[in-house]
């Protein structure tokens, strides 16, 4: 597990966060915030062009959580079952992925402002 949690998250937001993503970032945190993780990925799954946000948030809890994130074949819904079993675990994925989405917001608005070359 990574020893700055924050800068992992700021990592992943760079990631997520291209020039026209901000709101697609802002419409997915008001999910996650509102309804949850697993209502997260659903909804960006449902979106056929973010299906690489899905993977790399999957790929970020399965590196960042004790524990992982599912198994490589899980769906969402199998590896948030997973999880929701330890409170704890399941409120540090959702905070994990609340601060890269607000980390990825940041980097989208800097992108669009300069052009996309940040």
């Amino acid at each position: 597990m990574a020893s700055n949690l924050d800068m992992e998250c700021a990592k992943l937001g760079a990631q997520l966060g291209g020039p026209r993503d901000e709101k697609t970032l802002t419409d997915a945190l008001s999910v996650l915030e509102e309804q949850g993780v697993y209502a997260f990925f659903l909804y960006l799954s449902q979106k056929n062009d973010r299906r690489q946000v899905v993977d790399l948030c999957r790929n970020f809890l399965k590196d960042h959580l004790p524990g992982g994130f599912g198994a490589n074949n899980d769906d969402a819904f199998k590896a948030t079952q997973g999880i929701a079993g330890d409170i704890d675990k399941l409120l540090l994925a959702r905070d994990l992925l609340r601060q890269s989405l607000i980390y990825g917001r940041y980097h989208a608005k800097a992108r669009a402002s300069s052009g996309g070359n940040q």
